[in-house]
């Protein structure tokens, strides 16, 4: 792989990267734009086909601006040159051309699939030469332009789809052209009452967020019996992170039942009860541990957690003192 081709490969993947991750972690994750999910979520989810067994949504602009990430940076700096490297081989500077992106994975018979779909300002001229140099073959798909590249490996292709003016969309090519087809049919998740009951239930102030159905992706796994019978019986999730001045989140989950539950939150406390003893007498482990809150009743089991600026100011101290 030459040195062009990471950077076309990099280029697509770090809006999954920098969304998801963001989101997720804070950067899980999850450049978005302002959130309106306690309603109908944001309209790129006409974009997800209704059959998806996780739907993410990243704020990155929220996130790229926020105290939060200043601090990261101040605690953690990076080199710029991997930055500066991507934005001159695909136009894409991962910190101001992405607004929000929503992604999501796609259960199929055989290869699972997914895509990312991302608000933002984007160079189709410099991104399609980038991709037509390495091979990739363009293709018309319902008025849509495609960017196909070639695999010899007989997994899905790579596909970059210029859905609308400043909407990107990046994928295997079956979940691209499903993704489509969803949006030109009407059959999108927003037809999932389900998914879409979880989605309005995030919190409207969330950064990020992702929801789905565990159940789906267990049954699809495969796993050993011996595994299967020690994971909990979990049917869905949802996991929400606010980033402001520092990073909140929750993580809920619905057991198959009150038993389950009360063995999942069994285990939880047992993690928890292992990380602080690990956590020794590291400050900055110890003090991100003492958030971590177990709580819900019934079926539910829910953890939050908030990351204070304290933290960040540990982190810092520790990287100057290891220099």
């Amino acid at each position: 792989m030459t040195k062009r081709t990471r950077y076309f490969l990099v280029g697509a993947a770090a809006i999954l990267v920098v969304g998801l991750c963001t989101g997720l972690v804070a950067y899980y994750s999850g450049g978005l734009a302002s959130l309106s999910a306690a309603q109908t979520g944001p309209s790129e989810l006409t974009y997800v086909p209704a059959d998806a067994a996780i739907v993410a949504y990243a704020n990155v602009r929220e996130v790229m601006t926020s105290q939060f990430r200043e601090r990261f940076r101040q605690a953690m700096p990076q080199p710029d040159e991997g930055r500066n490297e991507l934005l001159k081989e695909t136009g894409i500077d991962v910190e101001h051309d992405i607004d929000h992106v929503v992604a999501c994975v796609l259960p199929k018979d055989g290869e699972d699939g997914g895509l990312v779909v991302a608000r933002g300002r984007f160079n189709p001229t410099q991104l399609e030469s980038l991709a037509r140099e390495h091979g990739a073959v363009v293709e018309d798909y319902r008025g849509k332009r495609l960017l196909v590249a070639q695999s010899h490996d007989g997994h899905r292709q790579p596909t970059l789809a210029f859905l609308d003016p400043g909407l990107v969309a990046i994928g295997d090519e079956v979940s691209i052209k499903s993704a489509i087809d969803a949006e030109m049919g009407g059959h999108s998740v927003l037809s999932n009452d389900e998914l879409m009951g979880l989605v309005k239930d995030v919190d409207s102030s969330a950064s990020a967020w992702a929801v789905g159905r565990l159940d789906v992706l267990r049954a699809k796994a495969h796993l050993p019996e011996e595994v299967e019978r020690q994971l909990p019986p979990v049917k869905w999730f949802a996991a929400t992170g606010r980033v402001d001045g520092g990073l909140s989140g929750t993580l809920r989950a619905e057991a198959r039942d009150e038993q389950a539950a009360d063995n999942l939150r069994d285990v939880v406390r047992g993690f928890f009860a292992l990380a602080r003893m690990q956590a020794g007498s590291d400050p900055k482990v110890a003090a991100l541990l003492q958030t971590l809150q177990l709580s819900g009743t019934g079926t539910t089991v829910q953890v939050s957690f908030t990351v204070p600026a304290e933290v960040f100011e540990l982190l810092a101290k520790a990287h100057k003192a290891g220099q």
